[in-house]
């Protein structure tokens, strides 16, 4: 027996390099009668892979929370805060230009608007996560297609420099999932002197909500009282509101935005922002706003406005 066992033994031996040099390509195992040893043979040859799992969707929030974070790992980095935009050729359909007297029969319904606005964080890690950031909008009209005697002036600019406390909240009203509370402190101004002169500042507060693509916020503010001698538009809230709603939505390659604000007054007065965001080419987005209402600007504040416009996107809401 035992010599039987050791013939058998030596055999195997014998045969195990050739059989392992029959099965040198994908080929040979069509030739193995086993069922599992043939599948086992090609397997061998072409691995079984886990079939990758979707990536879930994060929501529009979420994504622009995420581009903020990548380029905050660099101290005093800088990253938008509203939308930034150029827009070459806005009409006003109902300008008025009396606050800059005669000068202003010079200039054209037709003008430039654009918009620049960043923000910093100056400090992280606060109470509950919360963080202090400074934020600086800047908004300007431009006289490019005024009367070549008005020399294309700047004719508004107003400068919103703001202090923001930042802080993620988590809880839900009515589906609307809430995520996050900012208190500011804000002031804007024209830097203009009188009779132009227009200035305020304000304490602002403001909650963020999201549901999928869509982000809305409620923003109220109050405004801190100033001297009668020195203040040059005390009824300034009637005009530029004291509450703002807006909702926007992102989809695969447009967006749509909406801003309203209002006095809450008895004297009641508003002003809408719509606006469109739309591919171009790569990297390069258009952008059409319409306003309708008061308090588009400061100088403008007083008058309704009725604006379209049209240009390039830089950054957007979300």
């Amino acid at each position: 027996m035992r010599t039987q066992t050791a013939a058998i033994v030596a055999v195997l031996v014998l045969l195990l390099p050739a059989a392992a040099a029959a099965v040198g390509d994908p080929g040979d195992c069509a030739h193995i009668a086993d069922r599992d040893s043939r599948l086992d043979c090609f397997d061998g040859f072409f691995p079984l892979s886990e079939p990758e799992k979707p990536a879930e969707r994060r929501s529009a929030i979420e994504a622009r929370a995420a581009l903020e974070r990548e380029a905050l790992d660099n101290w005093f980095a800088i990253t938008p805060h509203r939308p930034n935009y150029l827009l070459p050729v806005t009409h006003n359909f109902s300008s008025d230009f009396s606050p800059y007297g005669s000068f202003g029969e010079r200039f054209s319904d037709t003008e430039i608007k654009y918009q620049l606005s960043l923000k910093t964080r100056v400090w992280p890690n606060l109470w509950r996560g919360s963080s202090l950031w400074f934020a600086y909008t800047q908004q300007s009209f431009w006289q490019l297609y005024a009367d070549k005697a008005a020399s294309a002036p700047f004719r508004e600019t107003n400068h919103e420099p703001e202090l923001r406390w930042q802080m993620p909240v988590r809880f839900s009203v009515l589906g609307w999932n809430a995520r996050v509370a900012t208190l500011a402190l804000v002031h804007q101004s024209n830097g203009r002197v009188e009779p132009l002169s227009r200035s305020w500042n304000r304490v602002v507060g403001e909650l963020v909500f999201e549901r999928g693509q869509f982000a809305t916020s409620v923003r109220a503010w109050s405004r801190i009282s100033e001297d009668a001698e020195t203040d040059d538009n005390p009824d300034i809230e009637d005009y530029m509101g004291r509450i703002q709603l807006g909702a926007a939505y992102r989809g695969e390659r447009h967006t749509f935005a909406i801003g309203v604000k209002n006095n809450l007054s008895r004297d009641n007065r508003s002003g809408v922002e719509l606006s469109w965001t739309f591919p171009l080419a790569e990297h390069l987005k258009g952008y059409l706003q319409v306003y309708s209402g008061y308090g588009e600007n400061l100088i403008d504040a007083e008058n309704y406005t009725n604006r379209v416009g049209i240009g390039l996107a830089l950054t957007d809401w979300l």
